[in-house]
């Protein structure tokens, strides 16, 4: 990220042209001391000067104010992750408010503001009361807008979409949700095959692979949570909830989601521990609980990596930004707790020893 200096970009335009502060101060018609002022960060240029300027060193405005509209998907990820990370660190208005800063400063840096609306959402939980956290899932809500509004990168439209509709269904407003999704489904379009037809015909078997592992990788992330959400649609159905619950198990151990991403099937876990309780399967429910814990004593925060399948996707990984590993805040960690020893759907079970068992372990983990 780039600060205004107007400083250095004088100083260093100037000296590339090979002229005197005299011969710059003349052209523009100022003094010499002034431009001194410049160079020095003493002062800085009328705003009337600034067009003039430009165009003497032929470059633009935001060149000569050393101002940087975008930033990379590198800067974009570290910025991320410290932000979050400062969650934990520093008091909540302090950092939602430098948030509001960073907005208005890059506010034509679309995939910047993708992510600092995910971060608005991400963070809202810890705002500490309900009407706090909808204003500011509000406000994440209209930079999506912007970005589907403004925003000539038809992916980064689609993401935009994607995330108002979360927002509105958090705000309660399934309609709208339904609005921006559409009813009807567009089919996939698994370009990543194309493109590995394309690779493989130029000799290119390395990248080939990556784009087919990276497709898998993301359809199985994506197949699991919509395996979560069909379960939570057939709670009532018991023998399609249970083979449901079968298929996604078989899915996570196949392909090693507990340990690629395990923060992906904790939902699903619980929920599926819920209905089991219900429909008095105290065993299945157990086990479920079981794998839930192992994975919140865990380290949740991993670094995200391939394995002996996946083993060519860790460049993707990096060049995503996902390489950093973000520790729950506080309040996330006592909520993963709270799901399963708070829980009134599992009170049945408190009297089980390996529920007791469970339970003094999450604790211990607070």
């Amino acid at each position: 990220m780039t600060e205004i200096n107007i400083a250095r970009a004088v100083t260093t335009k100037r000296k590339e042209k090979g002229i005197t502060q005299d011969e710059l101060a003349n052209f523009i018609g100022v003094s010499k001391a002034s431009v001194s002022k410049w160079e020095t960060g003493q002062s800085y240029p009328d705003i009337v000067l600034l067009p003039q300027l430009a165009a003497f060193f032929n470059i633009s405005i935001d060149e000569l104010m050393g101002y940087e509209p975008q930033m990379t998907k590198q800067d974009i990820a570290k910025l991320y992750h410290r932000l979050y990370e400062d969650l934990s660190k520093k008091p909540f208005d302090e950092v939602i408010e430098e948030c509001r800063g960073i907005i208005k400063k890059y506010f034509s840096c679309f995939p910047l503001l993708l992510q600092m609306g995910e971060l608005l959402i991400n963070s809202s939980i810890l705002a500490g009361d309900s009407e706090k956290a909808s204003a500011i899932i509000a406000e994440a809500k209209e930079l999506f807008v912007r970005i589907k509004q403004e925003s000539d990168d038809a992916e980064m439209m689609r993401a935009a979409v994607y995330m108002e509709a979360t927002c509105a269904l958090s705000l309660i407003n399934p309609n709208e949700a339904i609005e921006l999704l559409g009813k009807t489904i567009a089919p996939v379009l698994h370009q990543e095959i194309l493109l590995a037809s394309a690779y493989r015909m130029t000799d290119r078997c390395a990248e080939a692979e990556t784009v087919l592992q990276v497709g898998i990788y993301q359809a199985i992330l994506s197949a699991v949570s919509m395996l979560t959400t069909y379960a939570i649609s057939n709670f009532e159905d018991t023998e399609k909830f249970d083979e449901i619950v079968n298929r996604t198990i078989s899915v996570i151990e196949a392909f090693n989601i507990k340990e690629l991403q395990p923060s992906i099937i904790i939902s699903f876990l619980v929920a599926a521990a819920q209905n089991y309780v219900a429909i008095q399967n105290t065993n299945k429910a157990l086990d479920l609980l079981e794998q839930y814990t192992g994975i919140v004593c865990g380290d949740i925060s991993h670094r995200l990596k391939g394995d002996s399948f996946f083993n060519a996707i860790d460049g993707w990984l990096d060049e995503t930004g996902t390489e950093t590993p973000i520790p729950p805040h506080e309040v996330i960690k006592q909520s993963l707790v709270d799901a399963v020893v708070s829980n009134p759907a599992l009170t049945a079970l408190k009297d089980d020893l390996r529920f007791q068992r469970i339970v003094k372990r999450l604790e211990g983990n607070r």
